[in-house]
């Protein structure tokens, strides 16, 4: 490989990278936009602010954390030269992420057995707002997923290695910024009444 494909390489890799945080730049600013509207809306006379959040939410939060420390893990082990446990930790990543969604659908059950409607005569806005957040929230972890998927193939295919990484760092990314994204809007909901 001569000076100028290495060259090409680097400012292809960089490129990727700046691309994946413009789009976590936007998400933030989106997501930015809904915590705002919902501060603005707890003020007005019909917001209810004793409403609890349903506890399969609070179950996910730690489902989404640990599945964030099993894909540092596996990055980390992928580094090491160690495929086989990087592979599983990778599955192991996969289903927590999908333990993720089915507590959040658990939560959105919760709310409705509750009383709790996103819309419709027996809906107030508060719970409008957290089924808002957490279902756009679900739809970026289905993203997740899917990038996850395609670096567990990629993964299985023996392409990551300690030189090539670029695709898992990428994916691990995305996956800790959904995280501490989830942790962020839990915590607010939690805390702002």
């Amino acid at each position: 490989m001569d000076f100028t494909e290495v060259d090409i390489e680097v400012k292809n890799k960089r490129a990727k990278k700046m691309l994946l945080w413009f789009g976590i730049v936007s998400l933030i600013m989106g997501f930015a936009g809904w915590t705002s509207a919902y501060i603005v809306s707890s003020k007005r006379e019909d917001w209810i602010s004793d409403l609890e959040l349903p506890q399969a939410f609070f179950v996910s939060t730690a489902i989404i954390i640990l599945s964030s420390i099993t894909y540092f893990l596996a990055k980390q082990a992928v580094a090491a030269g160690n495929q086989k446990r990087g592979t599983l930790l990778l599955v192991g990543t996969l289903a927590l992420g999908i333990s993720f969604i089915v507590l959040q659908f658990m939560g959105f059950s919760q709310m409705l057995e509750n009383g709790y409607y996103f819309t419709g005569p027996t809906s107030n806005i508060k719970m409008s707002y957290v089924f808002l957040i957490a279902a756009v929230h679900i739809v970026h972890v289905v993203a997740g997923l899917i990038s996850l998927l395609t670096v567990l193939v990629q993964q299985l295919r023996g392409k990551y290695t300690s030189d090539n990484m670029l695709g898992l760092e990428l994916g691990a990314t995305f996956w800790h910024f959904l995280d501490f994204l989830w942790v962020y809007l839990i915590l607010f909901m939690y805390f702002v009444k």
